[in-house]
């Protein structure tokens, strides 16, 4: 049987060079301003100082935004272990959901704006606290920001692995930014298709985006890996959300998967949807999923021999 456990490391972000962080910093400066860090390139002039600055769908300018800060023990057991995912809730969003569940930061921008230095030192108070990563929620938008804190607080001595905690939608030459920093991947995979994603989260190419996306986080840093006490230390967790009435189309999500990406590929199949936000009401969305649309999952999981499947 394969072994998934490993010996404790170093996170990578502590092996990169003066200039390897030199040309990574330039390089996200360059593509945030005009914006092209996620696939939307909405070309927005992001760090322009003035009344007349038009932002992006992502309402954020050249400081990062952010909601909450702390421990949380709700998030997968590889990640919270016993002390908790240290977690740093952004606030916006580069899709639009109409079931939001967190839409009051996603859609509402809840939140204060921190600088890179402050943003750092949460990222060192959260490893003060025990926790065993930092989980950056939502981070595509503020990629630039997390990459200079994250340089000034492994300077003050930040040893804690990073997890880049997206919706799934990040362009290639972002995530490839990211490589030799992150050394936990977890992105949704919402859609296996494209009419519900252009429906339901403002995005028409969000499986062709996502799909490639994810295996180039997966060429990174493989599959996921965890110390003899089951805490995730590197590589690549999935989460997929069951909707009602098949409009994620699931199945196609987990061929990919199975096919394309490994199939001891960690997955996070979840049946916890609500209807929140805009969702309510809706002939569809409007409903929680039933317990064989979830066992439909499920049961499409162990068929294409996928073998590390979370389920509830």
């Amino acid at each position: 049987m394969k072994s998934f456990t490993v010996a404790p490391r170093p996170p990578s972000y502590l092996s990169l060079t003066r200039k390897q962080w030199e040309e990574k910093l330039q390089r996200a400066k360059e593509m945030a301003s005009p914006c092209m860090l996620c696939p939307r390139h909405c070309k927005a002039l992001r760090y322009q100082k003035s009344e007349e600055t038009i932002l992006g769908i992502c309402k954020t300018a050249d400081k990062a935004i952010v909601s909450s800060v702390g421990p949380h023990f709700g998030e997968e057991p590889p990640l919270v272990g016993t002390r908790g995912s240290g977690t740093i809730f952004f606030s916006y969003c580069n899709l639009k959901c109409i079931f939001c569940q967190n839409y009051d930061l996603a859609h509402l921008g809840e939140g204060r704006e921190v600088s890179d230095e402050e943003l750092g030192g949460m990222m060192l108070q959260l490893q003060a606290l025990g926790c065993h990563n930092v989980n950056l929620v939502s981070p595509t938008h503020v990629v630039p920001n997390i990459l200079v804190a994250v340089k000034l607080a492994a300077e003050q001595g930040l040893k804690i692995p990073l997890v880049y905690n997206t919706g799934g939608y990040d362009s290639l030459e972002t995530i490839s930014l990211l490589d030799g920093v992150v050394d936990i991947y977890m992105p949704d995979m919402k859609y296996g298709d494209s009419t519900s994603p252009k429906e339901f989260s403002g995005v028409a190419d969000y499986p062709e985006v996502n799909f490639a996306v994810v295996k180039e986080m997966h060429r990174q840093v493989g599959d996921l890996v965890m110390d003899r006490r089951g805490v995730a230390v590197r590589g690549l967790l999935v989460r997929h959300l069951v909707l009602p009435g098949g409009l994620a189309c699931t199945g196609k999500v987990l061929e990919f998967i199975a096919k394309e990406i490994s199939r001891d590929t960690y997955v996070n199949i979840m049946a916890q949807y609500r209807p929140h936000y805009r969702a309510t009401g809706h002939p569809v969305l409007g409903r929680r999923i039933t317990a064989g649309e979830y066992r439909d999952s499920l049961n499409a999981a162990s068929r294409l021999g996928l073998t590390r499947v979370q389920a509830l």
